[in-house]
């Protein structure tokens, strides 16, 4: 078999296969180890470097906690701070539905209880429904017996249909209007008694409250007396019953709230648990200026029932003089028109007194109301002195448990009748504003 290359050439050639291949694998062989060593180093680097540091000094083993603790510390904040986010977060949630509660739940002053009633109230609202039909019934009914020439009129019917019926038409317009006045003052009024009914409950509560403090002081002063051998145990049994009805009122102050609250939301015309934050308004104290008499004019002269009567004089005049000008007085109908002009002037001077009766009691009843302030603050004070005279007793062992009780209540009952009234004065000036006619 014959070859290109020679014997000797062949042999030169395997030798440079053989440590071209040598080389390669030694070359990959060395750089796994030298990375394998250099692995090996890190790790005996990162081994050897506490070893050799611990002996060194105190600082450094300080040093070192210092750093592993600051270390937990970082890495503990950090969940923490999650954490603290996340609450603060769900924290600030409720707040801020709170302060939209807050901002939802209306302030309800007296001025705002006045206008919502007079958007709301139903009875207000079924008497504008009223006085609308009433005005569309007259523009019906007016054109066609008023627009009847005079010269056609040739019976009393007629005469009667075109000015007595004009002059009623026109009339019941009048009342109208006026009854509609009366109906909206009724509701500013109701409204002002409803807002004040509910300002006492609020401040009812709140003494209910002082008085169960009271009962629970007086109970553990009793209470320490009789551990300590000083008191016998009737009095603990005494204090206890204090505390209970003190407790009982309290808890019937609070339904009061409930239904005052109740009833003016449904005075108002608004959902009935609707909440509203109340506040509180009262009429300032002052004599009144006025003269009984002085009030009594105003009234005679603002006062929508006269204007009523004296309308419905008018009217019965109105039909006399239709009878005597297309008929007779002489005859039935004028008899009965000529009493009826006379039933009329009776029935304004009937109301006349009937306003200036009711003027003279809210005069009456506003006066009283405002020296009863003074009277019922007077007795207020001096049940509070009485009560603190008749604790310091019995802390010296000379008054009894049930003395102390018999001095808490009737400082609660002082305090209750002081806020009664202040409600009877602030509706007495209701009433006065509302009999003179404003």
């Amino acid at each position: 078999m014959n070859f290109p290359y020679s014997t000797k050439k062949w042999m030169k050639l395997g030798m440079a296969a053989f440590l071209t291949t040598a080389i390669g694998v030694g070359t990959l062989t060395a750089s796994a180890n030298t990375t394998e060593n250099a692995a090996n180093a890190n790790n005996e680097a990162a081994t050897e470097t506490p070893q050799s540091d611990a002996p060194a000094t105190a600082e450094g083993t300080d040093t070192a906690e210092e750093q592993a603790a600051a270390d937990e510390e970082t890495s503990a904040a950090q969940p923490t701070a999650v954490e603290n986010t996340s609450p603060a977060n769900t924290a600030n949630t409720p707040a801020a539905n709170n302060s939209a509660t807050s901002a939802a739940v209306e302030d309800l002053t007296l001025e705002r209880a006045i206008e919502q009633a007079l958007e709301t109230n139903v009875t207000l609202e079924n008497a504008r429904l009223n006085k609308k039909n009433a005005d569309i019934n007259y523009r019906l009914s007016y054109p066609t017996p008023a627009k009847m020439p005079e010269e056609a009129i040739e019976t009393l019917s007629a005469a009667q249909a075109k000015y007595v019926q004009q002059e009623t038409q026109d009339l019941n317009k009048k009342l109208n209007e006026l009854n509609l006045a009366v109906t909206e003052s009724k509701i500013k009024l109701g409204a002002q008694q409803q807002y004040y009914d509910l300002v006492y409950a609020m401040d009812d509560l709140e003494l209910k409250k002082k008085s169960l403090a009271r009962a629970q002081a007086q109970l553990k002063v009793a209470q320490a007396a009789f551990d300590v051998g000083t008191k016998a145990k009737t009095d603990v049994l005494q204090a206890e019953m204090g505390v209970a009805s003190a407790q009982a009122a309290l808890v019937s102050a609070e339904s009061a709230l409930e239904i005052a609250r109740m009833n003016l939301n449904d005075f108002l015309g608004v959902d009935l648990n609707k909440k509203w934050n109340i506040v509180p308004e009262h009429k300032q104290t002052a004599k009144i200026t006025k003269t009984l008499e002085q009030a009594q004019q105003e009234a005679l002269s603002k006062r929508v029932e006269l204007v009523q009567a004296e309308g419905e004089l008018q009217l019965a005049e109105v039909n006399v003089q239709v009878i005597e000008k297309y008929s007779a007085l002489s005859t039935y109908q004028g008899r009965i028109a000529r009493n009826n002009v006379e039933t009329a002037k009776l029935a304004i001077e009937e109301q006349k007194r009937a306003v200036s009766k009711e003027v003279a009691q809210a005069y009456f009843n506003l006066n009283s109301a405002l020296q009863a302030i003074e009277f019922q603050k007077k007795a207020m004070e001096s049940a509070a002195e009485s009560y603190r005279l008749t604790n310091l007793r019995y802390e010296n062992g000379l008054a009894t448990t049930l003395e102390v009780i018999q001095a808490e209540e009737e400082l609660a009952n002082r305090e209750n009748q002081y806020q009664r009234a202040i409600q009877t004065y602030n509706l007495a000036v209701v009433n006065f504003d509302t009999a003179l006619g404003n």
